[in-house]
């Protein structure tokens, strides 16, 4: 499956202006060339730069697949390209190559390690400690930690527009485009043939010294680069060896059972897909599963034992901005469409819009009633209540729709 935080609302870019002179490497120039990227790239603050050729055909299958079953939801942009998505040259023509990059998110304020500190067994602060109170808290609001910052689309793309300018300077014009969850683009496929780690048993990308919490990105250049070695055994990852091994503690931590087996997941069930792509009604029996998680879900990677060495992002952009990290669901509730819209200005979470962000709460709110009385006080539960019938009135159908769900447990 392709990220389920992939936005569809990018302009899709599809061709590579040809170079207007003809270009001729010779093997070592392209050797130094990928050298002197990959430094560039980190000098810019990706934790890994890797380069695959263009060969996704092993996962055509897969793909077909996981869309004939309805997999993808409402999310019809993915099927929309076809095989586009496993086929780069279609779908961006001249392509010969493609850049793979990695940028890590945790907030400073986690506590977690910077990308040139080793990763040591005996890390001090493990910042999934933290989060995991959240959840305990049936009155929090709980952001996915990567959309508490400042939109990656954002910070990503500059960086990638950066790194391919650099690649100009040095080589003069040539083809390329830069892509950051913003086209029909197999992500995690081509970071894993280029090497810069494996697809978890949860479908996200794996390293052993960063985990999964980072932003991937792309470039398609029309520059014949050498190849990275994929990382192995990505390639088999049911073989025996393969860096999850026997674990299955993703598949087991998911709430709504959305990883439906090793390496697939049924995004009808995702929290990240019912909180953020679902813009009409969440299915009822799915609410009460959702919990406290107003956009999008964490828990699967909070499980996973190789987040214990997840990275803190390199950039302040990704620091937390407006207390998304310690909010409370009637906090949130109150904001005014124009709170929304001033507050959320540069977030991912914007994107979503107002309606269906108190579309979440509404059942977050929901959820913190029906949970045990020893976990909420009095005076929360009150406080939500209150919350939920200020808006029982709402112009919005769906809004009062969810909010007449979360009263029901008044």
């Amino acid at each position: 499956m392709s990220d389920p935080h992939h936005d569809p609302h990018s302009p899709l870019e599809t061709t590579i202006d040809e170079a207007p002179v003809t270009r001729h490497y010779d093997e070592a120039q392209l050797a130094a060339l990928a050298s002197r990227i990959k430094g560039w790239g980190r000098e810019l603050g990706f934790g890994a730069v890797g380069i695959s050729d263009i060969d996704l055909s092993h996962a055509e299958a897969g793909l077909a697949a996981w869309l004939d079953a309805g997999c993808h939801g409402e999310m019809d942009y993915m099927a929309k390209h076809g095989m586009k998505r496993a086929r780069p040259a279609e779908l961006v023509a001249g392509t010969r190559r493609v850049i793979s990059v990695r940028m890590a998110y945790l907030p400073a304020s986690s506590g977690a390690r910077k990308g040139d500190e080793s990763a040591v067994a005996d890390v001090q602060h493990d910042w999934r400690l933290d989060e995991r109170v959240r959840f305990e808290d049936p009155a929090a609001a709980v952001v996915s930690i990567y959309a508490r910052g400042r939109d990656y689309h954002k910070v990503m793309r500059n960086r990638l527009q950066q790194l391919a300018e650099r690649i100009e300077a040095e080589i003069g014009q040539y083809g390329f485009r830069v892509f950051t969850d913003s086209a029909p683009v197999l992500e995690v496929e081509l970071a894993q043939k280029a090497g810069t780690g494996w697809r978890g048993k949860h479908t996200l990308l794996l390293q052993r010294d960063a985990g999964s919490l980072f932003f991937l990105g792309e470039i398609f250049v029309d520059v014949p680069l050498p190849t990275d070695a994929e990382t192995s055994p990505e390639s088999a990852p049911e073989a025996p060896g393969a860096h999850c091994g026997s674990c299955t503690r993703c598949i087991g931590a998911c709430p709504t059972g959305a990883i439906v087996a090793p390496y697939q997941v049924d995004a009808r069930r995702c929290i990240s897909y019912l909180t953020i792509e679902l813009k009409g009604s969440i299915p009822q029996d799915l609410r009460p599963l959702i919990g406290n998680r107003v956009y999008g879900c964490d828990d699967c990677q909070l499980v996973c034992p190789w987040n214990k060495f997840a990275q803190a992002a390199p950039v302040a952009d990704f620091d937390v901005r407006h207390g998304l990290d310690r909010a409370s669901l009637v906090e949130l509730f109150g904001w005014s469409a124009s709170d929304f819209d001033t507050r959320m200005q540069g977030s991912a979470i914007r994107r979503i819009g107002y309606e269906c962000w108190l579309r979440n709460l509404a059942v977050g709110m929901g959820n913190a009633l029906r949970a045990a009385r020893d976990t909420l006080s009095a005076d929360a539960r009150a406080a939500i209540v209150d919350a939920l019938r200020q808006r029982a009135g709402d112009p919005s159908p769906l809004v009062r729709e969810h909010v007449e769900w979360a009263l029901e447990a008044a």
